[in-house]
């Protein structure tokens, strides 16, 4: 069987033939290693015949171009488009990137402060992260970055932009944002800080009841969370109620939101993930040890609690362990693999779906809160709102999603203002809530959890005294 093919006539692989065979002979072994049944045969097939086009087009490349060409940019240029044809969540991770995920779970990095997605062509802000240089500048929820300094974002890669928005705290980066109230851009020119995103934040709000901020699963996220509850314990009167707060939440890791989530459950399915290959079907399951009951739980979700945050929500909810209070989550219900390669690059690859305790996927489509409450803010006439799974191109569809419509227009990048000479700013979006602002949400929280204790001391322990 010819593994690799041969040049097209006229054309020679010159010294460039070895490394060709290799990387084609690697590949080809790795298609076998996976498509060991007679059902993948033909996929197999199709795969040997398109390695011979690849060989002959990093050949031509090779020989032909202008200038001489770095054989190392093209193969990974050629992985990184091979991976962006998969979903939005998939990527390929240069060592530089990786460490930049790595970094990430440890919840500081130097950068501004935004969670982003791609949407019609676009780097679309999923959500600016509280209290950031980002937050502070007045970025918003479903803004367009059409320009990272001089150069445009259309069709460039989420990990290419994130590295081109991080860097050394104190330095400054410019990003053009359009909204769609205006087809004027506006441009922020953003200093960038020590991004160190505090997991848990506490406090007290009397009666009984605590509030927890949860504003990402990381890797001390469990221990600082069962350091709150403790916490409350010891307040006089002890814990009634408490207000979880996903609201912004982008998710993180895994295990974290499993324990998390074990911490109110006492027995059951807290999760469970299913993919093709067999060891990513996995069952996550609560332990009765430690469980926190005896008091009620209202979590409070909206459009950018996402992924973990999904997790840790849906299964509180078909548990009947808590009220979930908001608006509709994100719907991300997907599982991201790390797979180190060889030479200490990575693949980021989605190999599973996860589902709630009652066998909920919620990919595309998100959680539904039992009670719907807006957060009072009121976006401008024409403004794109929140960004969502199913609003990526490209996105894993939904068990129950229908095929996506036509894709729209893309925004205007720039326009002149002759009158000016220069950009108009686009009209303000809502300002991102202070933590002393009012929040319509937690206080119909607290609102539940007050009148909860009320019934319960007029019916319930009376009941149980008669």
């Amino acid at each position: 069987m010819e593994q690799n093919g041969s040049p097209a006539p006229g054309r020679k692989f010159g010294k460039f033939i070895g490394m060709t065979l290799a990387v084609a002979v690697f590949v080809a072994g790795f298609v076998v290693g996976d498509l060991t049944t007679s059902r993948h045969a033909a996929q197999a097939t199709v795969a040997y015949s398109k390695l011979k086009l690849f060989g002959d087009v990093l050949s031509v490349v090779q020989n032909s171009y202008v200038e001489e060409v770095n054989s190392d940019n093209l193969i990974r240029g050629a992985i990184s488009g091979m991976i962006q044809t998969l979903d939005p969540h998939s990527s390929y991770l240069t060592q530089d990137m990786l460490k930049q995920v790595e970094v990430e779970t440890k919840g500081a990095f130097g950068g501004l402060g935004i969670e982003i997605g791609m949407k019609d062509g676009y780097l679309t802000v999923i959500a600016p992260i509280e209290d950031t240089p980002a937050a502070r500048a007045g970025i918003q929820a479903g803004d367009r970055i059409v320009r990272i300094e001089n150069e445009s974002t259309k069709n460039m890669n989420v990990m290419d932009a994130v590295k081109r928005l991080r860097g050394e705290p104190g330095t400054k980066v410019a990003i053009t944002v359009v909204r769609e109230s205006s087809p004027d851009a506006k441009t922020y020119t953003i200093t960038r800080d020590i991004i160190k995103i505090r997991s848990v934040r506490a406090k007290y709000l009397g009666d009984g009841i605590g509030y927890i901020r949860l504003a990402q699963f990381q890797q001390d996220s469990h221990a600082e969370l069962e350091r709150a509850v403790q916490g409350f314990l010891k307040e006089k009167g002890g814990l009634r109620g408490l207000v979880l707060d996903l609201r912004n939440n982008p998710g993180g890791l895994l295990d974290q939101a499993v324990k998390i989530a074990d911490e109110f459950i006492e027995s059951g399915l807290i999760v469970y993930t299913d993919g093709r290959v067999e060891a990513q079907k996995m069952k996550y399951a609560a332990h009765k040890e430690g469980t926190y009951m005896g008091f009620p739980i209202v979590v409070l979700v909206n459009a950018g609690s996402a992924s973990a945050s999904e997790i840790v929500a849906g299964a509180l909810q078909d548990h009947g362990r808590a009220i979930i209070l908001g608006q509709q989550t994100f719907g991300k219900a997907s599982v991201q693999t790390i797979l180190p390669l060889d030479d200490g690059s990575a693949l980021r690859l989605t190999t599973a779906r996860y589902y709630t305790p009652n066998g909920r996927s919620i990919q595309a489509k998100g959680i539904e809160p039992d009670i719907l409450v807006t957060d009072g803010r009121e976006a401008p006439e024409g403004h794109p709102g929140a960004l969502r799974e199913k609003d990526i191109e490209r996105h894993l569809r939904g068990e129950e999603e229908e095929a996506p419509a036509a894709v729209p227009t893309p925004p205007k990048e720039e326009k002149k203002d002759d009158r000016k000479g220069g950009r108009k700013e686009a009209p303000a979006a809502p300002e991102a809530r202070k933590e002393d602002a009012k929040d319509p949400q937690l206080d119909r929280a607290v609102e539940l959890l007050k009148g909860w204790e009320i019934f319960k001391s007029r019916f319930i322990d009376q009941k149980k005294a008669s």
